[in-house]
């Protein structure tokens, strides 16, 4: 069984509300707001338009205190916490035990220890598979989705890194059990912050 026959899709790093009442119009999976102050995407104030329950809203922080992240949640009406930083096992507990439904990012490189992310798995609805950069996310490159197959643990996940339009066919042909779906962002877009809605709308027709 391979879930890329129901590919979620989550378009991260939206901020602007008229491009985000167009990106509704093709019903992503996941729409994804960044806090975080060094990213050129880092969201300050709530969008004011009416997003589709059918789209998810996903809240992006890099170690974060659970003050914060909970005035995010309650401002933005968050569905999900991305946490792309160092997060502990323990503090994905606690989040969850407090009701929020989490996605555990991870920046994969070859050397890469999988075994870390078996304290993980009980907290977590989904890993996210970013590439090894500079920045915590939103580098802009690939990493190397063969080292996946060290993966082991049974846990959905979404790919991350560097995904442009031209890639529909890779990613169909990339085969893992518990693959079920993928992230975009900056190649997507025209600006930071500001996606190319026919770019995406084609790039999804292509699944």
């Amino acid at each position: 069984m391979y879930y890329v026959k129901n590919m979620k899709l989550k378009v991260c790093g939206m901020r602007e509300a008229q491009n985000i009442e167009s990106l509704i119009e093709i019903e992503p999976d996941f729409i994804g707001f960044i806090f975080h102050e060094k990213s050129p995407r880092n969201v300050i104030s709530k969008p004011q338009i009416a997003i589709p329950k059918s789209s998810k809203l996903v809240g992006v922080f890099v170690n974060q205190n659970e003050h914060f992240i909970r005035q995010k949640v309650d401002e933005f009406d968050l569905d999900f916490l991305q946490l792309h930083g160092t997060e502990s096992p323990e503090f994905c507990q606690k989040m969850q035990k407090s009701g929020f439904r989490i996605i555990k990012a991870f920046n994969i490189h070859a050397d890469f220890d999988f075994e870390i992310l078996k304290k993980y798995v009980p907290y977590c609805e989904y890993f996210l598979f970013d590439a090894f950069g500079k920045n915590a996310g939103g580098n802009g490159i690939t990493f190397n989705w063969d080292l996946l197959e060290n993966y082991q643990e049974k846990k959905p996940f979404l790919l991350s890194g560097g995904i442009d339009e031209t890639m529909a066919k890779q990613i169909k042909e990339f085969k893992h059990e518990f693959f079920a779906g993928i992230d975009i962002n900056s190649k997507f877009e025209s600006s930071p912050a500001f996606k190319n809605i026919e770019k995406i709308k084609q790039f999804k027709n292509d699944f």
